[in-house]
């Protein structure tokens, strides 16, 4: 045996301690300051140093015990059965040790069950006769917090369980181990919410999860009891709704069984069969496979695919799929042997913020930026992420060498989420904004009096806002010129091609020829590249794009896709548009006050008005035709739509209605015909309710279209 060093002895200390307080911060108190990666790093060098020397190892290490422990602001709960951790993997070498060592065991390898590792909160529940019992959080694996009066406000978990079978009838006892979560539609709603309140928002969809399930509604509801003037009381009643309305986004997942009285499953998967039937939520992406090979597929396809799933996940689970197989294996005090979790790289990890910058956007809007130690998260590696505003400099709490969180879903810009108070030096300081264009050296200031941005006034000269703008209006989202993009637009406007947007659609191969950039060198003479010839027949077709593509391009701040559409909807012609007071303007569903004033004060300007002019010489259109557009069985009714419906999106129901003739509000009215009710809709049916309106499912709306 190879003695153990002074320093490796506290080393190993060092690490158990790191662990156990992050273990608390995560699971107590919600608030980690390790990322996964750095937890999983140190974890790591713990079970090395352990094997290294075993003498290390002792029950108190954490490689000993699950993770968590309950806090004190719930009652206890010991769960029938011990609730385990996994085993990590994070290498196919790793995966393919562990099959090796089931091989061995049991002769062969059986057939693994694969299914995702859901980022949620582990929860056991336990139903007796098929009405729930309890439901505990995981807490130390052998005790957990009660959480059962919440389990009753989250429309995923059944209070009763039904459909019981000759072949799988409902046990007199049963205990299920599932993943509550927050979908990541809901977080993005949650913490745009969080933003409006003015407080922080949630670094990751578990945390936000894990704290409203953890909520004390009882607590908020005395406090409403306990309120003894008309404010207190409005102010109680907000926080109750805010918190309920937090618990019934949440969603459960089961992965697995404890307890089970009666007659028993001779599979995992024939378990999730019988749950299902019985109406608890098992996921439809798991699957029965034969062979590693199979297995690594499984990994494989949902680490390309992550983000196409509903909620959070990072990793995928193999289990050995035989229960009596499971039994031979058995478990360490931790983890069971029959069972590895594959670990995807983390979506969310700390680096050192070594700068803040601005840059000028289209409309002249300067924005913060965070520079950042270069980091790989999320499949790429990152250095740059927005800080939206000054006041969202302040309101994140960051500071120039801070170590911060960053976070990064799929396709979603890199956003900074705050600092990791605990690693700060003191030698970190305070952003600044400039008072000048960093482009041009125009003064900045507000558009107006009370804005949280600062902008450019220099809008027709100011080399940032012409190169975004240019940028913008070959887009998708505006006229969707394919061979414009940003570094197209950066040569147009450095080769004098074009002095601002008004002139793009006069350009020929001629003055594409000039640039070096839409040029390429053959037997000694330059020529237009592929990407010149492109962007030429691409804004021949442009031309002719829908009236909103062409209000979208124009950069008209405010006006997006949405405003766009109903404005081109309603009046169909672009200098119908530019002639409409603001007023009648603001009538248009889905413009207001806001848009329709800064679509007149655009319309006002008359450089503004020169590009209008030059497109229109150039020959793009700038109205819409007068279509058929069949039925409108809905004309003169007004729609609200709240909660998540089954097969529509919020978008989809909304183009829906107003394709039939019909309008779509936010808000929940007298005047409103009906309110559309999906799952989780908040305080807009309760309203319609109390007014009368007429509330529909999402069947109820599909009835009335043509």
């Amino acid at each position: 045996m190879t003695d153990v060093r002074a320093g490796d002895r506290a080393r190993w200390a060092e690490l158990a301690e790191l662990i156990d307080d992050a273990r608390r911060r995560y699971y107590v108190d919600d608030s980690p300051t390790l990322s996964d990666a750095e937890y999983d790093e140190a974890y790591s060098e713990l079970v090395a140093l352990e094997q290294r020397f075993p003498e290390l190892t002792s029950m108190d290490s954490p490689t000993q015990s699950v993770g968590g422990q309950a806090s004190e602001q719930f009652a206890p709960v010991e769960h029938l059965q011990r609730m385990l951790s996994l085993d990590n993997a994070f290498s196919a070498d790793d995966v393919e040790a562990w099959a090796a060592r089931v091989e061995k065991d049991l002769g062969s390898l059986p057939a693994l069950l694969c299914e995702l590792k859901v980022d949620g909160l582990a929860v056991d529940i336990v139903f007796e006769n098929g009405r729930l019992r309890s439901m505990a959080t995981r807490g130390d694996g052998r005790v957990g917090e009660d959480v059962t009066a919440n389990s009753t406000l989250i429309p995923a978990i059944p209070q009763q369980l039904t459909g019981g079978t000759k072949a799988h009838p409902i046990p007199p006892l049963v205990e299920v181990r599932g993943e509550v979560y927050l979908p990541l539609a809901e977080f993005d709603a949650l913490n745009a919410e969080q933003r409006e309140m003015g407080l922080a928002e949630f670094a990751n969809p578990r945390n936000a999860g894990a704290g409203s399930l953890r909520q004390r509604i009882d607590r908020r509801r005395e406090d409403v009891a306990a309120a003894r003037t008309p404010a207190a009381q409005a102010r109680a009643e907000a926080d109750l709704e805010r918190a309920l309305a937090r618990i019934g986004r949440l969603r459960l997942v089961v992965h697995g069984v404890g307890e089970w009285q009666g007659h028993e499953p001779a599979t995992q998967s024939e378990a999730y069969a019988a749950l299902a039937g019985w109406g608890l939520p098992v996921s439809d992406r798991a699957r029965v496979v034969e062979g590693l090979a199979a297995a690594r597929e499984f990994i494989d396809f949902y680490g390309e695919h992550r983000h196409d799933v509903e909620h959070e996940i990072d990793g995928a689970v193999l289990k050995v799929d035989e229960l009596a197989l499971q039994g031979r294996l058995g478990s360490t005090s931790r983890a069971p042997r029959w069972a590895i979790a594959y670990k995807y790289p983390p979506e969310v990890v700390r680096t050192r913020l070594l700068d803040i910058r601005v840059g000028v956007g289209r409309t002249g809007r300067v924005t913060p930026f965070a520079v950042m130690q270069p980091i790989k998260v999320a499949g790429s590696t990152v250095e740059m992420a927005t800080l939206h505003n000054a006041s969202e400099v302040v309101r994140k709490g960051v500071l120039i060498g801070d170590i911060v969180f960053l976070r990064k879903a799929g396709d979603v810009i890199p956003e900074v989420v705050g600092p990791v108070l605990e690693a700060r030096t003191g030698d970190e300081r305070a952003f600044v904004m400039p008072t000048h264009c960093p482009e041009c050296g125009t003064e900045l200031a507000p558009e107006k009096e009370g804005d949280a941005d600062i902008r450019c006034p220099n809008q027709r000269s100011c080399p940032a806002q012409l190169r975004e703008r240019l940028f913008h209006l070959g887009s998708r989202g505006a006229l969707d010129i394919e061979g414009l993009g940003y570094q197209a637009a950066v040569a147009l406007l450095a080769d004098g091609l074009v002095v601002d947007e008004g002139g793009l659609f006069a350009l020929t191969s001629d003055d594409l020829q000039r640039s070096e950039f839409f040029t390429k060198a053959v037997k000694g003479e330059r020529v237009l590249n592929a990407n010149a010839t492109k962007l030429l027949e691409q804004l021949q077709v442009a031309t002719s794009r829908p009236l909103w593509r062409v209000l979208v391009a124009l950069s008209i701040r405010h006006v997006g896709p949405t405003a766009a559409q109903s404005l081109a909807r309603e009046l169909r012609d672009l200098d119908v548009i530019a002639s409409t007071p603001p007023e009648q303007l603001a009538a248009v569903e889905g413009v207001g006050g806001i848009i329709a004033d800064s679509i007149s004060e655009w319309f006002a300007v008359d450089w503004h008005r020169e590009i209008v002019e030059q497109w229109r010489a150039a020959g793009v259109s700038l109205a819409d035709e007068e279509v058929d557009e069949g039925p409108r069985p809905l004309e003169g009714m007004t729609f609200v739509i709240t909660g998540t419906l089954p097969t529509l999106s919020r978008d989809q129901a909304t183009e829906a209605v107003q394709k039939a003739g019909g309008k779509v509000s936010g808000s929940v009215s007298k005047k409103t015909s009906y309110v559309v009710v999906g799952e989780n809709p908040g305080s807009k049916a309760e309203k319609a309710e109390a007014l009368g309106v007429t509330i529909l499912d999402e069947a109820g709306l599909l009835a009335l279209l043509p």
